[in-house]
């Protein structure tokens, strides 16, 4: 049985468990491209942190939020450098506990702290809900930042009479070297990535950003609006891209895992299975798979046969295959073509896939179903 991403080449723009995304991803059969957007700042020595800690351990806050567990631990750790975990455990426990999902949660009942409530959506938008449901005039909410700030969530507190206490963690920052991401920016306004996936919202924006100042802006949205999937674990991951008009899959479980099986459902019915010359034919990405057979394409190869499969059963001219050629950065004449599909047809491995049809060009000869209205190729 062919693997579900066999033939597909999928981008990972993940800082963080960029490394567990991508194995999942290659034991389905994908190839992976690793190109992190972004990358995380621990404020461990950051003054702002142990002032907002201080203030907890002073005054206790009585409301926390725990928006990730990453940076929910981090916290108690940075705090128990400093010499003041205990305290701020303390503090923080006869406190009202909200956590914005169960990896947040997990995080504050391993710290020894009682069970937080957390909104069945794993959305900061419910979370806030919860917190706006109740009198919040005077009441002081201490809220763990997750990588960047969130003035519509802090702002809407204070609206409501609340006395916020921000406290950050961590920061998500330009990676140190871009070299990565740009190459896998390049490849994806090429259209030769099939899926991009994004794990965090500043991941998104980072590459939205870097493409405006490379001026390729436009190349990437129109890729990512048409031939690459977008794939965002949620819809808070999706928000800086759907600004741009860019729609994307979205698991129901905002998990690594669960994005990866949404992947593994997703590309394939984009790849329809055509029944040519007595086989099965799916055209993926880098591949073709014949009879559930993967069957690897070079680029010249892949482009043919796209344009092929694009029109099935239908003539597709020499001239024009030429030009869709010509369009991938070759510049071929009709006799270039000839060879190309000689080539193309050894990478198959079944000649008869590709059809010569004497002085009009090349097709796959659809054999339509029982129930399907027969395709009769006009004359020219």
């Amino acid at each position: 049985m062919t693997d579900e991403l066999a033939g597909y080449t999928v981008a990972v723009t993940a800082a963080r468990r960029a490394d567990e995304l991508g194995s999942l991803l290659e034991r389905r059969g994908a190839r992976v491209v690793h190109g992190p957007a972004l990358r995380i700042l621990p404020l461990a020595d950051d003054t702002e942190l142990r002032l907002a800690s201080r203030e907890c351990i002073i005054a206790p806050p009585d409301v926390v939020v725990a928006t990730t567990g990453i940076g929910f631990r981090g916290w108690i750790e940075v705090a128990e450098g400093w010499g003041m975990g205990t305290e701020l455990l303390d503090a923080l426990r006869p406190t009202r506990l909200l956590a914005r999902g169960p990896k947040a949660r997990g995080a504050v009942r391993a710290a020894g702290l009682p069970d937080p409530w957390s909104p069945a959506s794993e959305s900061s938008a419910e979370l806030l809900e919860h917190l706006l449901d109740q009198p919040l005039d005077g009441v002081r909410v201490a809220v763990q930042l997750h990588g960047q700030p969130l003035p519509d969530f802090v702002e809407a507190l204070h609206c409501a009479g609340a006395k916020v206490i921000e406290i950050p963690v961590y920061r998500w920052t330009a990676p140190a070297d871009i070299t990565a991401l740009y190459g896998l920016l390049t490849s994806v306004c090429a259209r030769e990535i099939d899926a991009v996936t994004f794990t965090s919202a500043p991941a998104a924006a980072s590459m939205l950003s870097l493409a405006a100042e490379r001026r390729c802006q436009d190349e990437l949205l129109a890729a990512l609006r048409g031939p690459v999937l977008v794939a965002c674990v949620g819809p808070v991951t999706h928000a800086p891209l759907a600004d741009h008009g860019v729609p994307a899959v979205i698991p129901q479980r905002f998990r690594i895992g669960a994005l990866v099986h949404l992947l593994c459902d997703a590309l394939p019915r984009r790849s329809p299975t055509l029944p040519v010359s007595g086989r099965e034919l799916q055209v993926r990405g880098h591949a073709a798979v014949v009879d559930g057979v993967v069957k690897p394409l070079s680029p010249q190869g892949r482009t043919l046969l796209q344009t092929l499969a694009e029109r099935p059963g239908r003539v597709v001219s020499r001239r024009s295959l030429a030009e869709a050629l010509s369009s991938a950065g070759n510049a071929p004449d009709e006799h270039a073509v000839e060879q190309a599909v000689a080539r193309l047809r050894a990478s198959l491995g079944a000649p008869e896939l590709v059809q010569t049809v004497i002085k009009r060009g090349y097709r796959l000869p659809l054999e339509p179903t029982r129930d399907a209205p027969r395709c009769v190729d006009p004359q020219p």
